[in-house]
């Protein structure tokens, strides 16, 4: 488990809102990477748990490493681009910070 708020905190970017795990599936941007998320949601009316994935883009901050499959820890942050307000926070498993 790699920690790396304090690399985000240097960028000058402060975390508000929520936390979510994700499995990062692309890592094809600079400095970006997407993180699909899972969400399981009980729907009453026919008695069935059901998964919804949404995939979000998030910033990755400088001399951090992330593969494809990593589990990631992303905070919600201001906008920093037209589709990017979420920072990398920690890597759960897998990947490497410098």
């Amino acid at each position: 488990m790699k920690d790396v708020t304090d690399l985000v905190k240097k960028e000058g970017i402060s975390v508000r809102g929520i936390t979510v795990t994700g499995k990062v599936v692309s890592t094809r941007m600079k400095r970006t990477i997407t993180v699909e998320r899972e969400i399981v949601k009980f729907i009453k009316k026919y008695k069935r748990w059901s998964t919804i994935k949404s995939k979000i883009h998030v910033h990755l901050p400088k001399g951090v490493k992330v593969k494809l499959g990593d589990m990631v820890l992303v905070g919600q942050t201001r906008k920093l681009s037209k589709t990017k307000n979420w920072v990398l926070l920690k890597i759960l498993s897998g990947g490497d910070a410098e």
